[in-house]
């Protein structure tokens, strides 16, 4: 009897040291300027870009932030809280450099008094190729893949069509992040010669990548009360999505409550 009791309270104690999770809002973006990937959305009218995405700012004030991670690595820390000290004084900043950075971390910290902003990303796993269902030779399966990459890239066709919100508000839901997750590494895994992991290993450098991005998150220290806001690549997000899920430390909200 007195084993269960002892069972029963450290089940009890656990229970209370993550009774009190710390809220997320983890928010995925399209790149807000220019980028090298090869899915990107266009952006035609960066005059209006920047009216929606200080709209955007404003909808997510709401969650009032304490801490703000971005898609930035942390050696970048310096260089960045400069520029965002900068643009908290002076109301300047450097879409260019930026982007997405610029237009919505740093007016949210603003509307919501942030005194720091955090970078979490990781850039150390290289050579990660996403192309290569279309470069190897004598595939086993030489049509689920690319089948799915041409649906996926009509998809992102349609989503050009769409105004900055809607955009935001059709990337933060359960099936792009799904399919993101997919285009980005799962999908790879059919890219495979006989009795070889090809694909599945490049899909292992996503992986690997957006792994490390997660333990940066868990680096920064944090107390019971802080509110999180995460703004990264919406691919990156549908990643940080999964781990938040299982993870006894944070709470996701919804990011659909916020964009209305």
């Amino acid at each position: 009897m007195r084993k269960y009791i002892i069972i029963l309270l450290v089940l009890s104690l656990n229970h209370n040291l993550f009774a009190q999770k710390i809220k997320v809002l983890n928010f995925g973006t399209f790149h807000m300027r220019y980028t090298p990937d090869e899915y990107k959305v266009e952006i035609l009218d960066t005059d209006q870009l920047k009216k929606d995405a200080y709209e955007v700012s404003k909808m997510l004030s709401k969650f009032n932030p304490t801490i703000i991670c971005v898609e930035v690595v942390p050696e970048g820390n310096k260089e960045i809280n400069i520029d965002y000290q900068k643009f908290t004084k002076e109301g300047h900043y450097d879409h260019q450099s930026w982007g997405e950075i610029a237009l919505i971390a740093f007016e949210l910290g603003k509307m919501s008094g942030v005194q720091k902003i955090y970078g979490i990303d990781e850039r150390e796993i290289k050579d990660y190729n996403y192309n290569i269902i279309n470069e190897l030779q004598n595939q086993v399966d030489t049509l689920t893949a690319k089948n799915y990459m041409q649906q996926f890239i009509t998809d992102l066709q349609d989503l050009e069509k769409l105004s900055t919100i809607e955009k935001l508000k059709r990337l933060n839901t359960p099936e792009t992040y799904n399919e993101l997750i997919n285009v980005n590494a799962d999908i790879l895994t059919h890219g495979a010669t006989k009795g070889k992991f090809e694909g599945a290993d490049e899909a292992a450098k996503f992986y690997h990548r957006n792994l490390r991005i997660y333990s940066n998150l868990n680096q920064i220290p944090v107390k019971p009360n802080d509110r999180i806001f995460i703004i990264m690549g919406a691919a990156h997000t549908a990643f940080l999505n999964e781990f938040l899920k299982r993870s006894p430390k944070y709470e996701s909200v919804d990011v659909q409550d916020y964009l209305k």
